[in-house]
């Protein structure tokens, strides 16, 4: 099981917009923890929704039910992992002198769990990229989360100038992946490219 799930209950909701009982966002976890599995494992290849359902012990239309699309279900990962930083924060907050160190505490946090398995985030590349509104929804669900961890640490910011910062990450964060996974740079340089970012918007 993971650190923590990925959503609130009351904001969770069927592909057709109904809302999830708890049992229904615990299935739902477990269908995303099975493609997070997989994903490490094969990458994006190896996420194949038939084999999702096996392995969660579901039943396929059960995924379908969550989830709209394969690219759906993969980007839902970020949320996941987003949800376990913040856990594993709870426990052990950003370390620093200054919001700007802390707030690169954090990203080299996040960081790291990328370049623990780079099979699943060349897998979340390839996701990211589909038109799926699912997809878009996932990401905008992460834009919020990271907003919320940040929200702390630079709390001298007015909610002008967070959305701002948080939105400029959001973006290096993605065209760092993007070319990490064309093979124009090595993993490492994700997280150099955020501390970069995050220096020279909070310095």
């Amino acid at each position: 099981m993971s650190e923590a799930t990925a959503l609130d209950d009351e904001t969770l909701t069927a592909v057709d917009g109904s809302p999830l009982s708890a049992k229904s966002v615990a299935r739902r976890q477990r269908i995303v923890e099975t493609a997070i599995e997989l994903g490490t494992e094969g990458g994006y290849d190896a996420v194949h929704m038939r084999e999702v359902a096996e392995r969660a012990d579901v039943a396929l239309a059960t995924v379908y039910r969550y989830f709209e699309s394969k690219d759906h279900l993969i980007s839902a990962a970020i949320s996941e992992w987003t949800a376990q930083l913040e856990a594993r924060l709870a426990r052990v907050p950003a370390r620093g002198n200054t919001p700007e160190e802390r707030l690169v505490d954090v990203l080299r946090r996040a960081s790291r769990a990328i370049e623990r398995r780079p099979l699943l985030a060349e897998a979340l590349v390839r996701a990211l990229s589909s038109p799926d509104p699912g997809v878009a929804a996932a990401a905008a669900k992460v834009r919020g989360q990271i907003k919320s961890i940040s929200a702390p640490i630079l709390e001298e910011l007015s909610p002008e100038q967070l959305e701002g910062v948080v939105a400029v990450l959001s973006h290096v964060w993605n065209s760092a992946l993007m070319i990490w996974a064309n093979g124009q740079a090595p993993i490492s340089s994700v997280g150099n490219e955020l501390e970069r970012a995050a220096r020279l918007l909070l310095h």
